[in-house]
């Protein structure tokens, strides 16, 4: 990468007056912002549909987009709905809180009633769509219209085993007796994909490249361990026989018990790791650059048994390493990766980052640990990494002043030369943007000094997580020009990505 820096706001984040951020009006104006901002990169969080828990990170399909992301004006303009029908909904009171339970409830609804009036209007250019996409999306339109059938459960609980474990003759009855929902899931994913082609032209017409992060799992609840479950460590029955995981660490003391499938990496290794292929082919189609989140479980992965209530009892197993990065980074040379190497690191994790040539992420708040040497400090860097102030799993800088150990503020002052007159979140900021990380950035919520409350993420903890929105007008035009010449300043304001 070229010096640049960027902004993190995942698009659930951004205003709007429906309960959450879609890919209208507010993603469009902050394009435009970041474009004044003199930033080259918006990193979001994943844009998969999410499921119980509402995390990005554990999403009903690898491939398919959020259907709360569709913006309802962009089909009000269409013709797709009424104003009517988009007053009589009750999206929540709170502009800076998501109310995913009204948003669940309220807002399929409405895309029932948009792909009513849509579906047969637009028949040809959804053939066309299906027919692009046809190695994911009818697997995803079927899997979640028989969700529906058994009531939302996941897929591993299904009453009829014959449809569990997608036996052929099941897999045809159902199609026909659910095509009705068939057709909405289909629909939302002509609609979502429609929106964001748009704005990614619109953001690259701005010289705005995205940013996306790649889930190193996949849920186990989804059409892709539903329709592939070869690719992945099952048994007979499909259940798994070890789960994902992390073992204890700077987040938990228990660990962070994900429970993701773990792949069967001999068994895709047979055929040239043709899923990942698949895979990262479906994310380049959002994409300019993806962030391979925990790439360390690449090099060795943390295996919990099957039924364990934390990951404190689990087995290191070696992974793919650059036998599957040599395929992948042969297979796209266009699409650049970021390594997520943050967590407990081995020699051998150090090796595979080398190796691979990828840039690693180092965390300004990680810094500071006024108990032992840490390479997070600036001065340790080398160009090939990118700096953030702080990930959507860290409080915001703010937050992070009132909650970490008073020694290591204390050393963050003095090594920064931190002062009120400056204000403490603009001068981790520009330590940030003076390093020589080749990438720099900041979360939002960063740039506006907000506290606690808009921490998007605390790892290990059920609820209460993804909610965070930012207000209308939070960004005005002394921010916008404050952190242009920031960028400005140390380097960072020409365009580092490009059409």
């Amino acid at each position: 990468m070229k010096r640049s820096c960027g902004i993190l706001l995942p698009v659930s984040a951004l205003p709007s007056p429906y309960g959450i951020g879609t890919l209208g009006k507010e993603a469009y104006e902050f394009v435009d912002f970041l474009h004044e901002a003199r930033q080259s990169w918006w990193q979001m969080l994943p844009v998969g549909p999410t499921s119980y828990g509402d995390s990005p990170y554990q999403s009903f399909s690898a491939y398919a987009g959020n259907p709360y992301f569709v913006d309802l004006e962009t089909l009000r303009a269409d013709g797709l709905l009424t104003k009517a029908e988009l007053e009589s909904v009750d999206w929540g009171t709170d502009p800076e809180t998501v109310d995913y339970g009204k948003i669940y409830k309220n807002r399929f609804w409405l895309l029932e009633k948009a792909t009513e009036r849509g579906w047969k209007r637009d028949a040809g250019q959804v053939k066309a769509f299906t027919e692009e996409n046809a190695g994911w999306l009818p697997d995803y339109a079927l899997f979640m219209a028989l969700k529906r059938r058994f009531g939302m459960k996941s897929w591993t609980e299904w009453e009829n085993e014959d449809i569990r474990l997608r036996r052929p003759e099941a897999v045809e009855r159902y199609r026909r007796e659910l095509a009705e929902d068939i057709r909405l899931f289909t629909y939302i994913q002509y609609l979502f994909f429609q929106q964001w082609n748009a704005l990614r032209d619109y953001a690259h017409e701005k010289g705005i490249g995205i940013i996306g992060d790649l889930p190193i799992y996949v849920a186990m609840d989804s059409a892709d361990v539903w329709a592939d479950p070869e690719s992945f460590q099952l048994d007979e029955r499909n259940v798994p026989v070890e789960v994902s995981g992390v073992p204890p660490d700077y987040f938990s003391e228990d660990g962070q018990l994900w429970g993701n499938p773990l792949y069967d990496w001999d068994a895709m290794k047979q055929d040239g790791y043709a899923w990942w292929v698949r895979r990262i082919e479906g994310a380049s189609h959002l994409y300019d650059v993806l962030r391979i989140d925990h790439f360390r479980g690449l090099e060795s992965y943390w295996a919990v048994p099957y039924g364990e209530t934390t990951a404190k009892i689990g087995r290191w197993v070696k992974g793919p390493g650059m036998d599957l990065m040599n395929v992948l980074t042969a297979r796209f040379p266009n699409l650049s990766f970021i390594a997520e190497d943050l967590g407990y690191l081995t020699p051998e994790v150090h090796q595979l980052l080398k190796d691979s040539g990828l840039p690693g992420m180092k965390i300004l708040e990680f810094a500071f640990d006024s108990r032992e040497p840490s390479n997070y400090l600036p001065h340790t860097y080398s160009p090939n990494c990118v700096c953030y102030a702080g990930t959507h799993d860290n409080a915001p800088i703010m937050a992070w002043r009132e909650e970490a150990a008073p020694a290591d503020i204390a050393l963050a002052v003095q090594y920064l030369g931190l002062n009120e007159e400056e204000g403490f979140n603009w001068g981790m900021i520009r330590g940030g943007m003076s390093s020589v990380a080749d990438l720099f950035v900041v979360q939002m919520q960063d740039y506006l000094g907000l506290g606690a409350k808009s921490r998007m993420n605390t790892p290990g903890i059920l609820g209460g997580n993804w909610q965070w929105r930012m207000k209308q007008g939070q960004i005005d035009q002394t921010l916008t020009e404050k952190i242009a010449e920031t960028a400005r300043i140390y380097g960072r304001s020409e365009r580092a990505w490009q059409a």
